[in-house]
Parts: structure tokens; C-alpha cells; sequence
């Protein structure tokens, strides 16, 4: 299985891009644009979008789902995800903003390629309370699921963050985002986080900087930490035999959070990490791998609109792969 290395800088992706004509004694760089990171997705990850040259907070929906943006470094950006349950093919973007002369809006629309998960099958064996738990603790249950929608339950605001994320610790991954796990020959669920390996007593490192909302010893989790990050996104580390941060706490990313451990329902320590965005659990992989300070080239760059000249040919460097994308400004 591949490592986890510590605190890499991500490299940033291709993005497909779509650039909206009709502005051209505007400038280049004040053209209304809209990027998807990534370019390709596969169901269960987080989507960056980012919206350039607009006078204002745009609007929108991917895959049918409301977009919610904040202003980011002159743009104006929104998280969110797919499901697991996506189906493969293409789904909508669209956006919406107000046009930088006034008068009508900006619109925006392309399509982006989601593709085949190939979520894995695992078999796990555990103790018969964490498939039938008794009565006596479903009442720690109740209250566990009640703390975790209190913690994801925060306003919502801009990042909290200056930098793209990395790896909570550096260890082999010994079980992927999105496997279909069996328990004790009996199928019960879909494994929503990233293991990576570990001894007990192993330091885990905060992903970014964020707020902590979250510590709490849970039944199925175990010790458990959520870092708020802003815009709707959330980390979660769970299985820790030790805390070293508590509520309020304001975290930088490399921040020791505690300890590896064994808490919970588990087969042996690891820390599994978890990643929340727009209230759907998304692959982490795909957020290290999500450039949110670049200014990415356009991955295509096809679009038809008010000026009536013709669409622009591909950006270098979109290559294999690219996706057709539509634009439209109204004068």
C-alpha cells in the first residue's frame, strides 16, 4: 500500500476551466472564469470550485446541488462533494454572478467527467458489542450522534486556513476512502475515511489550521478530534488513546492533536482520518491533492457568448482527458 508522507506541499491539479468572452476591453484577467478542481472526479470527493471576475457572491449547483462560496484571495470559492452513490457519466456545473459593468448576469456552465470509484470489498473481524451493540450503551450512541451534528453544526464562513492541506502523519495506509466493509461476514457499511497505520502512542499532527469543536471518547470511534477548517469543511481523527487539544482551541496545521491508539470499534491501532465537506464524507487523497491559492491554467477553454467571436481553442496542458465546457455574459 502507499505511504503517507508527512507535510508534503501538494502539487496543484489541472482544473478545467471555463472562460466566459464578451469582456474583452475589460482585460484577460478581469474575464469571468470558472474552475473545478478535480478535473476528473470519481464519486465520494471533494469538489473545489472557484469563480473569478464577478462583482459579487455568485450562485450555483453541481450536480444538482446548491453551491454556498466565500470570498478567497479575489475569487470567490465553494466546497462541496460527490456521493458515494454518484452514478459515473457527466454532471452540470452551473454558476451565476453579478456582472462587473452591471446590467445582466454572468452565466456560467460546463460539465465535469466523473468516473468509476472502484471501491474495494474488505472483510474485517471484530467484537460481537460493535455489530450487536447491547442496550446498555445505546444511549452513548444517541448522545455520540448528537455531539457529532453539534460539531459539523458550525456557521459557515470563509477558510480558516493559508495553506493546502497535508498528511496527519506519515504511515502506511492500510485501508483506503470508500471500501465496502463486511463485519464479522456481514456486510454493514462503507468506510468513509483513510487508515493509516500506527503504534500506539504515535504522535497525529493537525491537517491545517482550523478550530477544534470536537474531543470526545465515542463508542464506535473511540477518542475522537474534529478540526473546523471553514467553508463547510471539516477533519476528523478518530481511535486516539490520548488528546492534546480540547474545544476553542485554535490549531496550526502540523499542531500535535494527540495520540495513536486502539479506542473504539477497531482491529488493532491506526489513526483513521476523516474528511467532511457540505455534509457528505469525501476522500481525503483528493484534498491533499486540491490546490486552493494557485491560479490554475484552464484545463479547456471553449465558450460561446456576447461578443460573438468565436470560441477559443484548449489551454496548453489540457490534453487527454478535457471536458467541453459552455460560457455566457450578457453585455
Amino acid at each position: 500500500m502507499p505511504l503517507a508522507p508527512f507535510l508534503p506541499r501538494p502539487s496543484s491539479l489541472l482544473p478545467f476551466t471555463l472562460l466566459a468572452l464578451g469582456l474583452v476591453a475589460l482585460g484577460a484577467e478581469a474575464q469571468p472564469s470558472l474552475s473545478v478542481q478535480p478535473g476528473t472526479a470519481k464519486p465520494g470527493d471533494p469538489i473545489l470550485v472557484t469563480v473569478r471576475g464577478v462583482d459579487g457572491a455568485p450562485s450555483g449547483t453541481l450536480a444538482g446541488r446548491t453551491l454556498h462560496f466565500f470570498e478567497a484571495s479575489g475569487a470567490w470559492q465553494a466546497l462541496t462533494g460527490l456521493p458515494v452513490e454518484q452514478a459515473v457519466g457527466r454532471v452540470d456545473v452551473k454558476v451565476e454572478g453579478p456582472h462587473p459593468r452591471a446590467g445582466e448576469p454572468v452565466k456560467l456552465a460546463g460539465t465535469l467527467d466523473v468516473v468509476e470509484p472502484g471501491f474495494p470489498d474488505r472483510q474485517l473481524q471484530v467484537a460481537g458489542k460493535y455489530i450487536k451493540p447491547p442496550e446498555s450503551v445505546k444511549a452513548q450512541i444517541a448522545e455520540d450522534k448528537a455531539a457529532f451534528a453539534a460539531a459539523f453544526a458550525q456557521p459557515f464562513g470563509p477558510l480558516r486556513f493559508e495553506r493546502n492541506f497535508a498528511w496527519p502523519r506519515q504511515d502506511r495506509i492500510t485501508a483506503p476512502f470508500g471500501d465496502r466493509r463486511s463485519f464479522n461476514g456481514k456486510l454493514q457499511s462503507q468506510h468513509f475515511g483513510t487508515d493509516i497505520d500506527g503504534n500506539t502512542g504515535d504522535p497525529i499532527y493537525a491537517a491545517n489550521d482550523g478550530e477544534v469543536v470536537m474531543t470526545r471518547e465515542c463508542y464506535a470511534s473511540g477518542n475522537t478530534v474534529i478540526i473546523s477548517h471553514g467553508g463547510g469543511l471539516f477533519t476528523t481523527y478518530f481511535h486516539m488513546s490520548h488528546f492534546d487539544v480540547k474545544p476553542g482551541d485554535k490549531v496550526k496545521q502540523g499542531q500535535k492533536l494527540g495520540l495513536v491508539g486502539k479506542t473504539g470499534r477497531v482491529t488493532g491501532p491506526h489513526l483513521h482520518w476523516g474528511v467532511k465537506v457540505d455534509g457528505l464524507w469525501t476522500d481525503g487523497l483528493t484534498l491533499l491533492k486540491l490546490d486552493f491559492f494557485g491560479n490554475p491554467e484552464p484545463r479547456v477553454a471553449t465558450a460561446s457568448g456576447g461578443s460573438g467571436q468565436p470560441a477559443p481553442a484548449p489551454e496548453a496542458g489540457a490534453g487527454k482527458g478535457a471536458v467541453p465546457a459552455t460560457s455566457s455574459v450578457t453585455p
